[in-house]
């Protein structure tokens, strides 16, 4: 027997069982505790669905655990070619048809949450991976069949699938108890030399212009266009003059670096652009004792919400990812910056440029 056909079976094994051990780290990552990745998962692909809240966190938990303990037993001598391999591509076949009704549906985009926040995947790479894989287990266990232990002992696979499930609902309980966020103090920063706006709270402070003496001040000057006709945008529930004006609605997670960097470029466009729209905040409930470090990070603190993940994730748009950034005029929406990067993420550029248009096209 040649050397790589020697190998090749243990190869497999090993490659296959990393896939499924990372794919269950990553729907967990980076902090299981944090609940962020895994409702992602819940509302982006069991919602769609028709699962039930209550239900999805169940199922979103046992698959993880049997991801997890698949992925173990592959490197195990019992029963592998009557019910583990058997196993793997009966799951991995699952998630191709899955994968593929998504990109049939809703298109190529998104983070598909094979790997999670760990390794972010289009669904058609994701499909791509599992075809791959079932290939090099269908390998296994044709071809390979007579290299495979032949051991049986099923209470052996029942134990350890038990046991990884159980784990998942210990690290990532299906409840947790509400976290009191106090919202943090207003500090607002020096404001840079030769800007008539701080930031404090997001509160226009601008300079009151001087009338020259012999003017009328009895004529108002009205503005060439008001905007829109006003419209409810279905977040006045949040925040109440939300629908009034140019207001800037901003989606950020806590300890989303992205996030953190998205409003550190809102806060410096609010220093140095005269009468730039109010930014108030949406926040994910994860992480959200670290909202006063996040607000640090962005020079200045802004009126927030935090809202349960469920809802957050709901509000946001399930299609969508942190951070979001939305420009509403009149309650309606102008621009939706979305995600960390590509065409949707968001643009301090093109956000001055949609700011400075006094109408909007019907």
């Amino acid at each position: 027997m040649q050397p790589i056909e020697r190998y090749l079976p243990w190869t497999i094994r090993i490659l296959i069982a990393g896939l499924f051990l990372v794919s269950a780290y990553g729907k967990i990552y980076p902090d299981p505790s944090a609940y962020g990745t895994i409702s992602m998962f819940e509302i982006k692909q069991l919602y769609p669905l028709g699962f039930s809240v209550e239900l999805a966190k169940i199922f979103s938990r046992a698959l993880i655990g049997v991801e997890f303990g698949l992925g173990l037993l592959l490197l195990f001598p019992f029963d592998l070619k009557k019910w583990v391999i058997p196993a793997l591509i009966a799951m991995l076949a699952i998630f191709v048809v899955h994968l593929s009704i998504e990109i049939f549906t809703t298109g190529n985009k998104g983070n598909c949450g094979c790997f999670g926040a760990l390794l972010p995947m289009t669904p058609l790479e994701a499909i791509m991976k599992n075809v791959l894989s079932i290939g090099l287990l269908a390998i296994l266990w044709k071809r390979y069949s007579a290299q495979l232990p032949e051991r049986s002992n099923i209470w052996f696979l029942t134990t350890v699938l038990s046991v990884c499930m159980l784990l998942m609902f210990v690290l990532i309980p299906t409840y947790k108890a509400a976290t009191v966020v106090q919202t943090p103090t207003t500090s607002a920063p020096t404001t840079p030399s030769g800007s008539g706006t701080s930031v404090n709270s997001g509160i226009d402070t601008t300079k009151t212009a001087i009338t020259p003496i012999g003017k009328d001040t009895t004529k108002v000057a009205k503005p060439k266009d008001l905007g829109p006709k006003p419209k409810k945008s279905g977040y006045e529930k949040y925040f109440a003059g939300i629908n009034e004006g140019k207001k800037i609605l901003c989606f950020f997670a806590p300890s989303c670096d992205h996030c953190r960097a998205t409003a550190k470029q809102l806060t410096a466009l609010k220093n140095s652009t005269p009468g730039f729209p109010e930014i108030q905040i949406l926040f994910m409930d994860e992480a959200a004792e670290e909202i006063p470090d996040f607000f640090k990070f962005a020079g200045a603190s802004y009126p927030n919400k935090v809202l349960d993940i469920i809802e957050f994730w709901s509000v946001l748009g399930g299609n969508r990812d942190v951070p979001g950034v939305a420009y509403l005029w009149n309650g309606n929406l102008v621009k939706m910056y979305h995600g960390p990067e590509g065409a949707d993420a968001f643009n301090k550029e093109d956000l001055k440029t949609q700011l400075q248009k006094q109408k909007l096209r019907n």
